[in-house]
């Protein structure tokens, strides 16, 4: 006679990632950007700041060197850095890079923000 063991065992599913993305275009624009600040070293730092008008504001800065609280983040050569609390609101985002008649800016996709302002530099959660 064989027992089978029928107790229910829970299952949880792991923490979601704190990871973000460049599209491709944004890391072909990174790269030409990177190219021009000073060579291809360096890299595109994303914070979040309180202010704006929505409550949080995006900032974009080159730079060339990282801490041991920041994130980096590669897509074909471009890297994106981004500070350990900035992330914490950024986990899941994408930055892609728009180009349209009336100009071109970079996007951020974030899934955590539950509204933004117009000019999309601004959002609240």
């Amino acid at each position: 006679m064989t027992v089978t063991d029928t107790t229910p065992t829970e299952t949880f599913a792991p923490p979601p990632a704190r990871a973000m993305s460049l599209s491709a275009s944004a890391a072909k624009r990174v790269r030409k950007l990177a190219e021009m600040e000073g060579g291809p070293h360096f890299m595109m730092r994303l914070t979040v700041s309180g202010g704006g008008c929505s409550g949080f504001q995006y900032g974009f800065s080159f730079d060339d060197t990282t801490t041991d609280e920041d994130h980096v983040f590669e897509r074909e050569g471009a890297k994106l850095v981004v500070d350990d609390t900035s992330l914490d609101l950024l986990a899941g985002a994408e930055v892609d890079f728009v180009e349209e008649l009336a100009g071109s800016y970079f996007k951020i996709n974030n899934p955590n923000a539950s509204s933004s302002c117009g000019c999309g530099q601004s959002f609240s959660l």
